[in-house]
C-alpha cells in the first residue's frame, strides 16, 4: 500500500507548485507556457506570484500544469538520450 509520505515512482512527489512553474517557465518561458495552457495569468502581465495565486484556486488548471511538467520531463529524458546517441562532430 502507498502511503503520501513513500512516493518513489511519482515525479511530482516533494516538488512545490511554485517549482513546477518556475521549471516550466526557464524551459517554455511566458509564451510556451500560455500557448500550451491557456489561461490569462500566463498570457497577461505574467508573474510566478500571481500564477501561483490562480492555480491554487484553479484545481483543472493545476492538474493541466502538472500534466505539462511531465510531458517536459519526458521531453528533455528523449533530448538528453538523442545527444548521447549523436556521434561528436
Amino acid at each position: 500500500m502507498n502511503t503520501p509520505s513513500a512516493q518513489p515512482r511519482n515525479p511530482l512527489h516533494g516538488l512545490t507548485l511554485e517549482a513546477i512553474l518556475t521549471a516550466l517557465v526557464e524551459y517554455y518561458g511566458w509564451p510556451g507556457l500560455g500557448d500550451r495552457v491557456q489561461v490569462r495569468c500566463f498570457n497577461v502581465d505574467p508573474s510566478i506570484g500571481s500564477s501561483l495565486k490562480f492555480l491554487r484556486k484553479t484545481p483543472w488548471a493545476r492538474e493541466k500544469v502538472e500534466s505539462l511538467y511531465l510531458f517536459m520531463l519526458r521531453e528533455q529524458k528523449r533530448e538528453q538520450q538523442q545527444q548521447r546517441q549523436e556521434p561528436p562532430g
